[in-house]
């Protein structure tokens, strides 16, 4: 994927300290003692999912209060098996947006996405450049007006 040199070291870090998919749904729970509100959407990839499995992540998310899922490798196609698994546990399945997303594809990815939606606002690796915000507003433009994007984001249109 486009992970710039932050995430990428903040991965090795984690890998050279043996942390595990395990262990982060461990920190929700030890989170959730202290904080019941504020929301947790665990962002990774699919791999470590698979490892432990489809049914076992999403029970264990479930039960330690985790209220969303991005899996950035995995298109809305594609979450044919997780998908209904993580609903079924009131998990939002949460699918990522770019630039170049042309907007019948957004429109597909606005149907099967829940919670929200993550609109990647940079071309490229991330931290890579500087965010033009015109450019952004001018892109979201459109995906305001699809009702399934209004409705997730709590945007009102016209």
């Amino acid at each position: 994927m486009a992970d710039g040199p932050v995430i990428q070291k903040a991965c090795e870090r984690a890998l050279k300290q043996g942390t595990r998919l395990v262990d982060l749904i461990q920190m929700v729970k030890e989170f959730r003692q202290t904080d019941t509100t504020t929301p947790v959407v665990l962002m990774g990839y699919l791999n470590p999912i698979e490892r432990i499995g489809y049914e076992n992540f999403a029970d264990q998310a479930a039960s330690v209060g985790v209220d969303g899922v991005l899996i950035v490798d995995m298109p809305p196609e594609e979450a044919e098996e997780i998908g209904p698994l993580l609903k079924s546990r009131n998990l939002a399945a949460i699918f990522l947006v770019a630039p170049t997303t042309s907007h019948q594809r957004a429109a597909t990815i606005c149907a099967h996405g829940e919670g929200y939606l993550y609109y990647v606002s940079l071309k490229g690796v991330t931290g890579a450049a500087t965010l033009n915000a015109d450019d952004v507003a001018e892109h979201l433009a459109p995906l305001r007006g699809n009702d399934r994007f209004a409705a997730m984001c709590g945007f009102r249109h016209p």
